[in-house]
């Protein structure tokens, strides 16, 4: 059965016969007298397509599209009338209806014009589905916590997001600034658009600005072809530039002037080439600070300070990290594929305990260490790390440095099905290192 339409008259035989046709085509039909019971009906079931008669007990059919389009966007509404006006025709259109129909005189574009709004209603509906799994994955609703200072940034993210501002996030790393970054892009007008993440540490000066702004072929060796740049990349959309102050002096005048008025040039041309992007920027250093010192252009931190947003760090958080560790245990079991396990109580106040210095990263980290040494379905303190152990260590045959470094790198690639690239990622050691490791300690996966 296809999906539902609602019919909105209070001709009752017009509308039970109208009902009829469009069954017999396959439709599963909904009557409602009034706009009211109509509007209850669409709130409640699955609409993809509204008939409505113009003239209601209630309502103004042509006005009713307006509300119709507030609870579902994605629905398409066909206005019906006895004494059709050209007036009327022009108004529901511009309120956003798929058309405007007269009754009896147009009966046989009835069955042909409900497919189409039907076929636009379906489209429609997988893009806002769409929509709605980004702002899951990616909006404000991924950032957890209940804690005073995680709200209060919350908030001032959620008010700046539907603005074009350029926003400056603060805090220390690993406190979520790519999160509230793409937060912000994906609540924002922009949302359509793309969201373009540059660490800014990760380049040479030379490199970085070629990244970013791009390129003419020839300009320098290896430049065969023309590039464009990351920010033509983000066109329309938000660009997100992370650990922005250790960028250099004669970058930072390019970047002041593309938030000043969206221009720039490419390396080796002379044309000026525009660009509508909204800049995001992230550091975890003090700008004033290094303004004053002239490692930081003063222009381009007045430039982007005008609203900024300090990330807490998570020991500022103390409430949080029970439901941040809650949160970090589901996401690994189900990567391995186990159960969500029990938790001790203590380890819960362990961790409350910790400093973490490496802030929700670290936290991260350690549930999915976790998580890996787990053999039996309770997760206790003895798989913290050592750090979080007082005097005691892990209930292991033998304890000198050795084996426990060997057992530790087999458990991991144990975890990782034997890839040893994301086994070095998760030791936090280069995969060199890993090799050499596995053939000093002779350890073998079955």
């Amino acid at each position: 059965m296809r999906s539902s339409i609602l019919i909105i008259d209070d001709e009752v035989k017009l509308s039970a016969l109208l009902a009829r046709i469009l069954e017999m085509e396959g439709y599963h039909l909904l009557q409602a007298p009034t706009a009211k019971a109509g509007l209850q009906i669409l709130e409640r079931e699955d609409i993809r397509v509204v008939l409505s008669d113009v003239k209601l007990p209630d309502a103004n059919g042509v006005e009713l599209v307006k509300q119709i389009k507030q609870i579902k966007p994605y629905v398409e509404v066909i206005n019906l009338t006895a004494f059709g006006s050209i007036s009327d025709g022009v108004t529901a259109i511009k309120n956003g209806a798929f058309d405007y129909l007269t009754k009896g005189d147009d009966n046989e574009k009835i069955i042909p014009l409900v497919n189409k709004a039907m076929d636009k209603a379906i489209l429609q509906y997988r893009v806002y589905e769409l929509e709605q799994n980004m702002e899951e994955q990616h909006g404000f609703k991924v950032i957890l916590g209940e804690s005073q200072a995680i709200t209060e940034a919350i908030d001032l993210a959620r008010k700046v997001a539907k603005t074009d501002a350029t926003v400056l996030l603060l805090g220390e790393t690993g406190t979520g600034k790519e999160v509230f970054a793409e937060a912000i892009h994906y609540e924002s007008l922009r949302k359509n658009k793309p969201f373009v993440a540059v660490n800014c540490s990760a380049f040479s000066k030379d490199l970085l600005e070629s990244e970013l702004f791009g390129y003419r072929a020839g300009s320098f060796t290896g430049a065969i072809r023309d590039k464009k740049g990351l920010f033509e990349a983000a066109a329309g959309g938000t660009i997100f530039l992370d650990e922005l102050g250790e960028t250099s002096l004669d970058l930072q005048a390019k970047l002041l002037r593309v938030l000043e008025n969206g221009t720039f040039i490419k390396i080796g041309e002379t044309k000026i080439t525009k660009v509508d992007v909204r800049v995001i920027a992230a550091t975890n250093r003090d700008l004033q600070k290094e303004s004053e010192e002239n490692h930081f252009r003063l222009d381009l931190f007045y430039r982007l300070s005008g609203f900024s947003i300090v990330l807490p760090p998570l020991r500022e958080r103390n409430g949080d990290i029970e439901i941040l560790a809650k949160h970090f245990i589901k996401i690994y079991a189900a990567k391995v594929k186990r159960k969500v396990p029990d938790v001790e109580e203590r380890f819960f106040k362990i961790l409350s305990q910790h400093k973490w210095n490496g802030n929700i990263r670290e936290l991260k980290n350690v549930i999915e260490r976790v998580i890996i040494l787990m053999d039996e379905p309770l997760v206790t303190p003895k798989l913290l790390p050592p750090e979080f152990q007082n005097g005691s260590y892990y209930d292991l045959v033998a304890l000198d440095l050795d084996s426990v470094v060997k057992h530790h790198i087999w458990r991991i690639l144990r975890y990782t099905k034997g890839n040893k690239s994301e086994a070095a990622r998760i030791l936090g050691i280069g995969l060199a290192t890993l090799y050499r490791k596995i053939e000093e300690f002779h350890i073998l996966m079955n």
